[in-house]
């Protein structure tokens, strides 16, 4: 029987998982969103890349968890549909404030590790259906995941998740910290 390496996460990232979406755009994800193929969840990511697995100290757990305690939980609807160009399907989640919030309160403790490396000058909280692929494959997507909409959820924690990208089945969940 050969052995199977294990590969050490090279990456981690702060989500709230939306298993409530699931039944709708699973199937539409494994096609669509490489993410899907490496084990992250349906999700709205709070913040990515967030700190090498390495420096996941007791002390940086700690000071995530009194962040993320300080909000409260909610209730969310993921209730349209919205691009980024042409390039990205993802579904809208409202109210969207506390994502940003959390976003705002952790990348302001860790400033080393902003959302998206820095790309964007703005973050817009978004559960990811499909990316970078054929348009028309993503308007598809689009199209036939509104049908399921709206999608309701509590929102009660976020997660700590660590993988290596592009590999598949690498993401897992750490931790998860509760909301307040």
């Amino acid at each position: 029987m050969a052995e199977t390496a294990t590969m050490e996460p090279t990456h981690s990232s702060l989500v709230v998982p939306i298993p409530e979406a699931e039944p709708a755009v699973a199937a539409l994800r494994s096609r669509l969103d490489s993410s899907a193929a490496g084990g992250m969840p349906a999700h709205i990511t709070v913040l990515h890349p967030f700190l090498a697995p390495a420096r996941m100290t007791p002390s940086v757990l700690a000071a995530v968890r009194l962040i993320v305690a300080g909000v409260p939980r909610f209730f969310l609807s993921l209730d349209r549909v919205g691009w980024f160009g042409e390039r990205v399907v993802w579904l809208d989640p409202q109210p969207a404030e506390p994502f940003r919030e959390l976003t705002n309160r952790i990348a302001a403790r860790f400033p080393q590790a902003p959302p998206y490396e820095g790309r964007f000058t703005e973050v817009v909280p978004h559960l990811t259906v499909g990316h970078d692929h054929p348009v028309a494959d993503l308007r598809a997507a689009g199209d036939e995941v509104r049908a399921h909409l709206p999608i309701r959820a509590r929102v009660t924690s976020l997660h700590l998740m660590a993988g290596c990208p592009g590999h598949a089945g690498s993401w897992h969940t750490v931790t998860d910290f509760p909301l307040g």
